[in-house]
């Protein structure tokens, strides 16, 4: 089977050598892909004229009950989504939950946001500043969509929920999408993307979609376009600096990999109900679809006077993850998603091993039957322990992209602040502790080197979303090494699609304009 792309309202295949997807269980192949020849040129013209029209023509409300009905069709496929998850992503069902549900729900809360923000077409902010002596001349700010295209270019852990957020923030914006995922898990975005164009229910040019390496891409883009990358920090990197990105003036956001951390406060003991609740989201860090999430924890600091205990506890419960197929529905950990990840996973233990002793795991897991061990990408569930975190210099720096942590432990919660900095800036950090006043410096000191804190005492307890899990009412993304992007955060997700213009005037100009949209703080 290959996989097309849908570009000037076509479904077309490119011309070169494809590109195989493979089952990660086996290695066998799947699927191919591949893009080449396609005019990338005139898929963004048309995009932009097309869906850019069709778009900035309908309101926010009617947007928003566009990417309801696409969360409709969605949610009536749900159920090959999961088996194709599972044979091209190396998913158990939970995996594929996270993935394919994470997608359609935050379709259907833009969707909310959408109908709530009504009949207009733009956005003005609260307030008003005067500007001359006598109040006869003021600003306000006002919103307007961007008449380009969103350049969406995806990564291969969440073929689902990684495409549908970018596209359903752009949507609400008014701006047409170009998703581009990653090719070797991007037959789930495909079948999703076929799905919704059979069902008619989006205008022509309004969704785009290009299965391949998307060569030229960048090439093509304009000075109204904007190009949200998800990936690693070097890709990230090829995309901000190429020459017609920067001389074009494309507005670009990255969300890159990153070292993300987990603090257990110095009031937490063993035995108590904060304890438990660290180890297991510990325990889900080396679980939940294999390791392989941008947001996942990857070094846990813990009081060096509890570190062996926890430890145990982590090691303990552990041991009844059981890794193989995903097909059997008693399979916790899946692999990887192909056998370059597994070697980049194992090379990066290895890397860690040297500053690390490894305390479970560490290779490819014993007792898998010989056929899938032998062509399929699976990594064991590793735990390490850094006795010295403060000395070394690959942990804080290698991002092992499978199920991995490292355990670090410090002496007082200044010392685990400082560490948690040495990743130089991360995605998310979870703290559990009940001390108000470590709660406060945490957030304090490494707000600015996070794009997200999750605090759990013991009123929060289990009713937390977890560590890794990103929602679509709070922002995501990270300074620094992560990226230094913002994707999401309810209404702040349409700032990258949008203009914000000063507008100076008299107040009767401003309160006829501002009649016409609707008045937010985005």
């Amino acid at each position: 089977m290959r996989l097309e792309s849908y570009l000037g309202g076509e479904w077309k295949a490119g011309n070169g050598e494809a590109r195989p997807l493979v089952n990660p269980v086996t290695g066998a192949k799947i699927a191919e892909a591949d893009s080449s020849g396609l005019d990338l040129q005139a898929a963004l013209d048309h995009a932009r004229v097309a869906g850019g029209a069709a778009l900035r023509n309908i309101t926010f409300a009617e947007r928003g009950a566009l990417l309801k009905s696409v969360a409709d069709v969605l949610a009536a496929n749900r159920d090959k989504y999961e088996q194709i998850a599972r044979e091209n992503s190396g998913n158990t069902k939970v995996d594929a939950a996270i993935d394919i549900d994470g997608g359609i729900g935050t379709l259907k809360y833009y969707a909310r946001l959408g109908g709530g923000l009504g009949e207009t077409h733009s956005l003005v902010e609260a307030g008003e500043d005067q500007l001359a002596r006598e109040p006869v001349f003021g600003a306000r700010h006002y919103w307007n969509s961007r008449p380009g295209v969103a350049v969406q270019i995806n990564a291969f852990n969440f073929p689902s929920w990684g495409m549908w957020e970018k596209i359903a923030a752009a949507t609400v914006a008014g701006v047409p999408s170009l998703a581009k995922p990653a090719t070797s898990t991007a037959m789930l975005s495909f079948e999703m993307m076929r799905d919704v164009i059979a069902a008619n229910v989006v205008p022509d040019g309004v969704f785009n979609f290009i299965c391949g390496s998307g060569e030229g891409l960048l090439d093509a883009a304009g000075p109204m376009d904007s190009i949200a990358f998800t990936g690693s920090a070097a890709t990230g990197f090829s995309v901000r600096s190429h020459a017609n990105v920067l001389r074009s003036g494309v507005r670009v956001n990255v969300e890159a990999d990153s070292i993300n951390g987990m603090i257990v406060g110095p009031d937490v003991g063993p035995g108590s109900p904060l304890f438990d609740l660290a180890v297991r989201e510990t325990v889900k860090a080396l679980s939940v679809k294999a390791g392989q999430v941008c947001t996942n924890i990857r070094r846990i600091f813990v009081p060096r006077s509890i570190s062996t205990q926890f430890c145990d506890a982590v090691a303990e419960s552990a041991k009844k993850l059981s890794v193989g197929d995903p097909a059997d529905e008693a399979i916790r950990v899946g692999p990887l998603v192909n056998r370059r990840q597994q070697e980049t996973a194992l090379e990066g233990i290895g890397k860690l091993s040297a500053e690390a002793r490894v305390l479970f795991g560490g290779g490819i897991p014993e007792g898998l039957p010989a056929a899938i061990r032998q062509g399929g990408a699976f990594v064991a569930p590793t735990l390490l322990l850094c006795d010295s975190p403060q000395e070394g210099k690959a942990v804080h720096e290698t991002e092992v992209f499978g199920p991995c942590s490292t355990v670090m432990p410090y002496e007082e919660i200044g010392g685990a602040i400082d560490l948690a900095t040495f990743g130089g800036g991360s995605l998310a950090l979870s703290l559990f502790t009940g001390d108000g006043q470590v709660e406060s410096k945490a957030v304090r000191h490494l707000g600015p080197w996070h794009g997200r804190i999750m605090i759990v005492d013991e009123t929060v307890g289990r009713n937390h979303t977890g560590h890794a899990i990103v929602m679509p009412q709070c922002v995501h993304g990270g300074p620094g090494r992560a990226g230094g992007g913002e994707e999401l955060g309810g209404l702040r997700g349409l700032r990258l699609h949008m203009q914000r213009t000063a507008v100076q005037t008299s107040p009767q100009a401003h309160a006829t304009l501002a009649s016409r949209t609707s008045e937010t703080a985005l």
